[in-house]
């Protein structure tokens, strides 16, 4: 069952769609899902209640405001280069106090890696670890083409009508995603120096045939993050939980009881 919580947000009201997965276990370790940039609640399917019942643990899966049934940005509202760094330090740690979660594991897809590492520089004691997929940490040619094609796509060849089956608004999830990824002044975005300040244990996983980045992303985190382990996936592009499941779980599944 889905639930709403009520923030305020950039002067505004906004709610935050979530939903509880995994054991129901109260004091049982908490794993938060970050969804990747057209993501949702709901396109996460059945893979985080499948991994927190094999961790033992509940998972919380939420959409950030613009995306599912979370409140659609405004008419008028464009994200900027910091769009990440602001859902990093002002929406998650406002979701986690409002639930009372403390010291939750991150789970963090694409956009949703980099939030998680995010979080993890600006609040180095929180977490209890994270895991980041296919994240990004600085913007590669192959992440503008990719999404350039996403683009077209979504403008004429049916992305927009799959997309919709998970937002309430679809424009307002795709172009607040697509719109900055593309603009000029993201080009530069990279937040390799702010990694050395997390210190908790990191797993980082790109698959090697990841069309909107390369390896360079995670081995650029381990640079900043000696603890980091890497995890590299054969036959896999940007979405490990879809093209590698049963690897992807047994990984994480090992790393998170290495670390307890």
């Amino acid at each position: 069952m889905n639930f709403k919580l009520s923030l305020i947000w950039n002067t505004r009201h906004i709610d935050i769609e979530y939903h509880w997965v995994g054991v129901t276990v109260a004091d049982a370790p908490v794993m938060v899902f970050l969804h990747e940039g057209l993501g949702s609640v709901a396109m996460w399917k059945d893979f985080p209640d499948t991994l927190c019942q094999r961790l033992n643990m509940r998972g919380l899966v939420y959409s950030r405001p613009g995306y599912g049934t979370s409140t659609p940005r405004a008419i008028d509202e464009h994200w900027d280069v910091n769009f990440m760094h602001h859902q990093a330090t002002d929406i998650l740690p406002a979701l986690l106090q409002a639930l009372s979660i403390n010291r939750p594991w991150l789970f963090g897809h694409s956009d949703g890696g980099s939030i998680a590492l995010l979080f993890a520089a600006r609040f180095p004691e929180a977490l209890a670890g994270a895991v980041v997929m296919a994240p990004h940490i600085f913007v590669e040619d192959i992440s503008v083409a990719s999404i350039r094609v996403a683009r077209e796509a979504y403008l004429h060849h049916g992305l927009r009508e799959k997309l919709a089956r998970y937002h309430d608004d679809v424009d307002s999830a795709f172009f607040g995603w697509n719109d900055i990824w593309l603009s000029p002044a993201f080009r530069s975005w990279d937040i390799t120096p702010e990694l050395a300040a997390i210190r908790c244990p990191l797993l980082a996983v790109q698959g090697k045939e990841d069309e909107y980045g390369t390896m360079q992303q995670v081995h650029g985190i381990r640079s900043q993050c000696p603890q980091t382990r890497l995890l590299m996936l054969e036959a896999c592009g940007h979405s490990p939980h879809r093209d590698q499941p049963s690897q992807l779980m047994a990984s994480v599944k090992n790393f998170v009881l290495s670390d307890e």
